[in-house]
């Protein structure tokens, strides 16, 4: 299961706790509206107002800022009334940075005036999180560098190669390192304010709340489950493409390394290493990938058994399958096709 690795330590918050969410024009407004909703019914929670539980007191003061204040439109359209960007004081300090992400953030991280305003106050908060892209506002202001963070499994590769100083993981839901705190895409941003209020107010709380949501508080898997596929570059060589039509056309068949270096007319070392050269993966790594993408595929659109699957999709044996889906996916093959068949 992708997760986490620091443990979630509780910190006893008795006062409101002031959470500031930074959004822009173009932003993804489920990356602010879903931790807005997270903290603010956390509160009610721990002020005995709602939903039938009550914390250690305390609570949070919520802010939706931007550059300008005023209007912001969403990327989906979507228009949110937000603040200007609060000077914090020894009175009303920042406790926890929220920065939302969406296709705007690639115009927001060269916002003079919100950069600024973030590399200012970031260092004095508590603690800084990112949703989704967000991550690239964080990198841009130099609060990442030599972390382990994450971000949507669609941009980590972008993330990395233009910050190369950071190490992108691009599976787990979140990641802590220290202070900072990065999400995956969009939904994820809930599941990380839920461990935020975790660590704040213990986990009866964020139960509550996780319940009230209609969600888990500790989500199965990593981003994997949800990807699209995103195959390896055509190789150059026509041998090579030639051999990456061979596995991806019968996953199933005989695809060991002698069978395949006979297909492309070399021997096995040299069809090995020029492979791995063209394609990025080493053969055997290449045909586990598509007998995984096809195993994917029938476990979404039939209803047979994982025995059926795994002989049909060149594992062999069904424990075969589910030890490939736990290392390479999170989640055993039967808990994926309960969530994503999409046939009765």
């Amino acid at each position: 299961m992708a997760r986490v690795q620091a443990e979630v330590v509780l910190t006893p918050v008795t006062e409101l706790s002031h959470v500031v969410i930074v959004g822009f024009p173009g932003m993804q407004s489920l990356d602010a509206v879903g931790p807005f909703e997270v903290f603010s019914s956390a509160t009610q929670v721990v002020q005995g107002g709602a939903h039938g539980a009550r914390g250690a007191g305390g609570g949070y003061r919520l802010s939706l800022v931007s550059s300008a204040g005023g209007a912001v439109t969403c990327e989906s359209g979507l228009g949110v009334a937000t603040a200007a960007l609060p000077e914090p004081t020894a009175e009303q300090p920042i406790d926890t940075l929220v920065l939302a992400g969406g296709w705007g953030v690639f115009d927001a991280r060269h916002d003079p005036v919100l950069m600024s305003w973030i590399a200012a106050v970031a260092p004095r908060c508590r603690r800084v999180a990112t949703v989704c892209t967000g991550t690239f506002l964080a990198a841009q202001a130099g609060l990442l560098d030599g972390r382990r963070v994450t971000t949507h499994w669609a941009r980590a590769e972008r993330l990395q190669q233009e910050f190369p100083s950071l190490i992108v993981d691009p599976d787990p839901i979140y990641v802590r390192d220290g202070a900072i705190w990065t999400s995956a895409g969009v939904t994820a941003g809930i599941d990380l304010s839920l461990a935020l209020v975790e660590q704040d107010h213990g986990i009866s709380v964020a139960q509550t709340v996780a319940r009230w949501l209609v969600m888990f508080l500790h989500r199965p898997g990593g981003q994997t489950q949800f990807a699209a596929p995103v195959w390896a570059p055509r190789a150059e060589r026509s041998t090579m493409r030639a051999v990456q039509a061979l596995v991806e056309a019968a996953p199933g068949g005989d695809h060991r390394v002698p069978v395949l270096a006979a297909a492309a007319a070399m021997s096995e070392r040299h069809f090995s290493r020029v492979f791995t050269e063209e394609v990025g993966d080493s053969p055997g790594r290449y045909v586990e990938r598509v007998r995984l993408e096809a195993a994917r595929r029938e476990l979404e659109t039939t209803g047979d058994t994982l025995d059926v699957i795994a002989a049909r999709c060149g594992f062999g044996t069904s424990e075969t399958l589910r030890r490939s889906f736990q290392r390479r996916i999170g989640v055993a093959p039967d808990a994926y096709r309960r969530r994503f068949r999409t046939v009765a």
